[in-house]
């Protein structure tokens, strides 16, 4: 079984699958699979929770076959190209519980970091040389960021960020724990995501004054981090140049648009599956050095059509 879908809960996981224990699960799975692939893990974001038939990630983005009622439910699993053969290598979906109001699933991505913390070591203990990277959305950014400060260096290969709901100065942090400094963060941004960020500034306790989230990057460059601003045309064509070719934004705003854009999934595929195919150092010297200001998409002259989507109360 290519998925272990697992659950966070006061600070503990748990499997979903109740009738094997998580151990047994991840003996498994692991011994089935070849030991140069790495584990891939999944953090959702706000209001996704396991609790809920509604809003079980389990059924939507961290399924093999989510339910077919939202425009937003497309297998994160699948596009990561597993579930197509038996040597794929074992992915993981993370769930917790992000719903409620904005400040109690901003303090529960805390404790579900210390969770999410406890299966990499459960992973590692089983398998020490395995590799483990992560994918995460939202204020999935926040849970896997505070995961980094309870655990050892080279815990985590590279993690991916899409449109992270987090503060600079909090990432900044984790990125000085011993395994922020070995791991390899690629932050995916866009000035589609601007009212998002803006929103977390503004709602959210900022931990120092004038912090902003993480939509522009860090305030100081840092050799393992990398922002990938994908609205941005030199960024695509730099991009398309490696070989991914990224549908152009069309959305003035949009929280999901890190997921949801074409060929998106197969640049993260190629980042967290092999090191060796994307080196964060080619990355770097292809991208762009400049980032655009924000409100730079809403603000936009009229030139094609560019849609404004709110999904309002649905899982994100």
């Amino acid at each position: 079984m290519p998925l272990i879908s697992v659950n966070a809960r006061d600070g503990q996981v748990t499997g979903r699958d109740w009738a094997t224990p998580l151990g047994l699960q991840l003996h498994a799975a692991l011994s089935a699979s070849p030991p140069e692939v790495p584990v891939v893990v999944m953090v959702h974001g706000f209001r996704f929770s396991p609790d809920l038939p509604f809003t079980d990630p389990h059924s939507h983005i961290l399924a093999l076959e989510p339910r077919p009622d939202c425009w937003r439910a497309i297998s994160w699993p699948r596009h990561l190209g597993f579930g197509r053969s038996p040597d794929e290598g074992l992915v993981l979906g993370f769930g917790w519980r992000a719903c409620g109001t904005i400040w109690q699933a901003n303090a529960e991505a805390g404790r579900a970091g210390i969770a999410l913390a406890g299966l990499l070591r459960q992973i590692r203990a089983i398998d020490p040389g395995r590799q483990i990277n992560v994918l995460a959305h939202s204020l999935g950014a926040r849970v896997v960021l505070a995961a980094l400060h309870d655990l050892p260096s080279r815990s985590i290969g590279r993690l991916v960020l899409m449109a992270g709901a987090e503060f600079a100065s909090r990432a900044t942090a984790a990125m000085a724990s011993p395994a922020g400094r070995t791991a390899e963060v690629f932050n995916v941004t866009t000035r589609e995501n601007d009212l998002f960020d803006f929103l977390t500034e503004l709602l959210l306790p900022a931990p120092c004054p004038a912090d902003r989230a993480l939509g522009h990057g860090l305030p100081q460059p840092q050799p393992n981090w990398l922002d990938l601003q994908i609205d941005q045309a030199e960024t695509l064509a730099a991009l398309a140049n490696l070989g991914h070719h990224i549908a152009p934004p069309h959305l003035r705003i949009c929280h999901w648009s890190a997921y949801l854009r074409p060929g998106l999934f197969g640049l993260y595929r190629s980042l967290l599956s092999d090191h060796q195919t994307l080196p964060m150092a080619l990355l770097r010297q292809q991208l762009p050095r400049r980032t655009e200001p924000r409100w730079s998409r809403l603000l936009a002259p009229p030139g094609r059509r560019q849609p404004v989507t709110f999904a309002g109360k649905v899982p994100s």
